[in-house]
């Protein structure tokens, strides 16, 4: 971990040369790049997938499933997991037929957790990974980590690096667009979802993650997507400031007098005191920039 700058560089449980040969899957199609995910679980192993719901670990999960190795999916339950996140890792587990186990963690009840700094997600992580290896103790944890997560700041791959976690995409150099390609090659249900971090991701650093905070969050995205809407987010700042990020097409069917006034009484309901609608739109990891900038010393 050179400098404590883990979330820039590959978690050091990656074998040096996995991660040299994984330069020559940008050019393969996509039979090529799925025989070499299927071949990167080794049938002398026993593995536990964390299968969050999302795109990257509904793939991994389906190559353990064809690479026929002892393999169980493991999904957490908690109020910073959605439930349509449970639905979809479900969706997954009916196609690959793995075993599922849930797992219920309580990172919310955790202090470190609830104060919301730019760690969150390292305590989070640290949590699920210590239940993980509580209950499997032989088994080496997989994620869906992707080539293209390791240039954003995710203080979670401190933690996957801590108990050992593997990383079979990140190994490999398979980024996320070719994640998308493997999900169609296999036709996953989840192929065309849209990334969704946790709920708590939502909540401005600063403001404590609360049960009734995520509630909110997840009521509210849920009034949005039957609006029609695909991609979008509901940001929770201070004061219960709802800060709706839609993207550029979308912004003016929220302004709509009819959407506004439907949207406006919904959000009061749930808690909000302020809603907003952000006319930069829709941008992944909004919250991210104010924290790019420090030394994980200072965090």
């Amino acid at each position: 971990m050179a400098n404590g700058e883990f979330h820039m560089a590959i978690p050091p449980t990656i074998p040096p040369l996995q991660a040299q040969h994984a330069s020559t899957t940008v050019s393969l199609s996509a039979e090529q790049l799925a025989c070499q995910l299927v071949s990167w679980f080794l049938s002398d192993r026993s593995y536990a997938i964390a299968l969050s719901g999302g795109v990257d670990s509904a793939v991994v999960a389906q190559a353990a499933a064809l690479a026929s190795v002892p393999a169980i999916a493991i999904t957490a339950r908690s109020p910073s997991v959605a439930q349509r996140e449970l639905n979809d890792a479900q969706l997954v587990i009916a196609q690959t037929g793995l075993e599922h186990v849930i797992i219920d963690t309580r990172e919310v009840q955790d202090h470190n957790y609830q104060r919301n700094d730019a760690r969150r997600c390292y305590f989070c992580k640290s949590q699920l990974f210590s239940a993980i290896q509580q209950r499997f103790p032989l088994h080496t944890i997989v994620t869906g980590t992707n080539l293209d997560d390791l240039s954003d700041y995710r203080p979670g791959l401190q933690a996957a690096s801590e108990s050992s976690v593997r990383s079979p995409l990140a190994e490999l150099s398979i980024t996320k667009q070719q994640v998308r390609v493997l999900a169609e090659h296999w036709q996953l249900p989840l192929a065309d979802k849209p990334a969704s971090p946790c709920l708590a991701s939502r909540i401005a650093h600063g403001v404590p993650v609360t049960a009734e905070r995520l509630a909110m969050v997840e009521n509210a995205e849920e009034f949005l997507r039957k609006q029609g809407l695909i991609e979008f987010r509901v940001r929770l700042h201070a004061e219960d400031l709802a800060r709706i990020e839609v993207s550029q097409d979308a912004l003016l069917q929220l302004a709509s007098p009819e959407t506004r006034q439907q949207l406006t009484q919904e959000l009061h309901a749930l808690g909000f005191r302020y809603i907003t609608l952000d006319l930069d739109g829709f941008r992944s990891g909004s919250l991210n920039p104010l924290f790019q900038i420090q030394s994980p010393r200072d965090l």
